[in-house]
């Protein structure tokens, strides 16, 4: 539960997306987190106090008038508590009642009176796309941002009045995301991080080709901890079916030669290259350009192979990689001999970290082992979430990175 000892002040202002308030309240909770809800009177018109109570498992607080805390100061004692306030749906006019510290009602009034230096203020925007655009709420967006506030963004649909474009609040999952993001430390802040994540697909054919059973989750769980430890993060994925996580960007390939050349590009703007792909070491020296059919003789087709280039080895030995521009890590999956099989494998690509698991152990599954090959020796990491590994991974390779971080 990744927000477990997290006290979260959920805040709702009048709009429609007041219903996404329900869902995410309840997944703030699943995830670990104590939740306790703060509406304005506007808020009330969409949803009631009732429904969020029994989503938090709290009483809500929707008046400044509220007498329930002794000294009468829910907007001093609430914001002391909170570990983080964060408001969604956050209206326009609740926008630039915060960006001119208005305090007429409990939540403005307890948004003005936290510590600013321990109480980050998080803010998820919900208007129509006119609103959004006009050039008074853009302002009062970067006024905030100045100010400290961190804008969770907006997201671009239907609205409910018939219109489309930018402006609907985050989904609740994608919020979700956003604040576990938020409370994850920024060790990799300013870093540039290039992941290859899945398998590869050789075409023998136009319907048969040669892969192997990576499903991906390590490759796409180390993108989101680089993101979430502050990163910019760039994703070569080769053929699966994963989500792309929160602020990635992802580049979608298909065999080892498309990889090879993306990585190679990628790599000349990273500054850590992580080679997490279970790319094919040999491809069909010839691919026909129609399916090979049977013929009834029971004789099999006859084909060749090539090897294929390899992409750690060649980025790794990049004049980027040798001034140590680029930290890369590489991955090894193998079936057996782990250890000696990493070790061997790290001196010969050329990579100052190597993480070796038990391919068949881990191919397709949630959780994995890994163990961490340096000049040093090797060091396991126990089996645990492949989310929970890849942030314990980051944390190894912000701690080995030349330049330390600040």
């Amino acid at each position: 539960m990744d927000l477990s000892g997290k006290h979260i002040v959920l805040g709702l202002t009048g709009g429609i997306a007041c219903y996404k308030a329900a869902e995410l309240c309840r997944a703030l909770v699943k995830e670990g987190a104590t939740v306790q809800v703060v509406m304005t009177e506007a808020a009330g018109q969409f949803i009631t106090p009732v429904t969020m109570q029994a989503l938090s498992n709290r009483p809500v607080y929707d008046s400044q008038w509220d007498a329930r805390e002794d000294n009468n100061m829910a907007h001093i004692i609430l914001s002391r508590e909170a570990d983080a306030i964060l408001i969604a749906p956050c209206s326009a006019d609740f926008m630039a009642k915060l960006l001119h510290g208005r305090a007429d009602d409990l939540l403005s009034l307890m948004c003005l009176a936290r510590p600013i230096d321990k109480v980050p203020l998080l803010i998820a925007p919900a208007m129509n796309r006119e609103m959004w655009a006009h050039p008074a709420t853009q302002r009062n967006l970067a006024q905030l941002q100045v100010d400290g506030s961190v804008i969770l963004g907006v997201g671009v649909g239907d609205q409910a009045c018939g219109e489309t474009g930018d402006g609907r609040m985050l989904e609740p999952l994608e919020l979700l995301q956003d604040v576990i993001a938020f409370f994850q430390p920024k060790v990799l802040a300013g870093q540039h991080v290039l992941v290859t994540a899945g398998p590869t697909f050789e075409a023998i054919d136009p319907v048969r080709g040669i892969t192997n059973l990576s499903s991906g989750k390590m490759g796409f769980a180390i993108a989101r901890a680089a993101q979430e430890a502050g990163a910019t993060v760039t994703l070569v994925a080769g053929p699966v079916s994963l989500p792309t996580p929160r602020g990635v960007t992802r580049i979608d390939v298909k065999s080892a030669s498309n990889m090879l050349q993306t990585a190679v590009e990628c790599a000349q703007k990273a500054s850590i290259f992580i080679a997490t792909a279970a790319v094919a070491d040999w491809r069909p020296a010839q691919e026909s350009d129609q399916k090979i059919k049977k013929d009834g003789s029971g004789q099999t087709p006859q084909l060749s192979f090539v090897e294929n280039a390899d992409i750690l080895a060649t980025v790794a030995q990049s004049a980027r990689a040798r001034s140590g521009a680029l930290f890369c890590v590489g991955f090894a999956a193998e079936s057996h001999d782990l250890l000696a099989h990493a070790t061997a494998k790290r001196i010969r690509k050329g990579v100052p970290l190597l993480v070796g698991n038990i391919g068949p152990a881990t191919f397709g599954k949630d959780d994995n082992a890994l163990l961490l090959v340096d000049a040093a020796g090797a060091s396991e990491m126990p089996r645990n979430s492949k989310l929970v590994l890849a942030r314990q991974l980051v944390a190894e390779i912000a701690a080995r990175l030349p330049t330390p971080l600040h």
